[in-house]
């Protein structure tokens, strides 16, 4: 496993579904429910990684506003949504030790260049399978 390449089982940023940090909760709301994604990566418009929104971020707000009103959905900024769980980026150049660990906990990782540029994602399903090939070539 010396010779681990994050970039081997990292799915590249135009094969990923991402929003933009300027989206509001109902254009969101809406991507979500097209795509049927439950976690997506939020880019800023440099291309560079901010923070990951779910459904469940979306579902606490509307919650707390008590009924999903669209005129704030139109007006409030996906950033402005509190976060349940945060999901960390790694950098391309991450070791598979760091990768294990936030797969244990995240169904995705971002992963970012040196200029935290969104690259990608690496799937947990992934991380694992990769695992489990390099202990059946032992």
């Amino acid at each position: 496993m010396d010779n681990f390449n994050l970039l081997q089982i990292t799915t590249l940023k135009a094969a990923t579904f991402y929003l933009d940090s300027n989206m509001t909760v109902r254009q969101a709301f809406e991507k979500f429910a097209y795509h049927k994604f439950t976690v997506v990566p939020v880019l800023d418009e440099k291309g560079c990684y901010v923070t990951s929104l779910s459904e469940g971020d979306i579902l606490r707000f509307i919650h707390e506003c008590g009924t999903f009103d669209p005129v704030k959905a139109e007006k409030t900024n996906i950033l402005e949504i509190e976060r349940y769980r945060p999901y960390n980026a790694v950098s391309v150049d991450a070791t598979l030790d760091e990768l294990y660990a936030l797969a244990l906990t995240q169904n995705f990782i971002p992963v970012v260049d040196d200029r935290d540029v969104f690259i990608g994602i690496v799937k947990r399903r992934d991380v694992f399978v990769y695992l489990k090939a390099q202990i059946d070539s032992k």
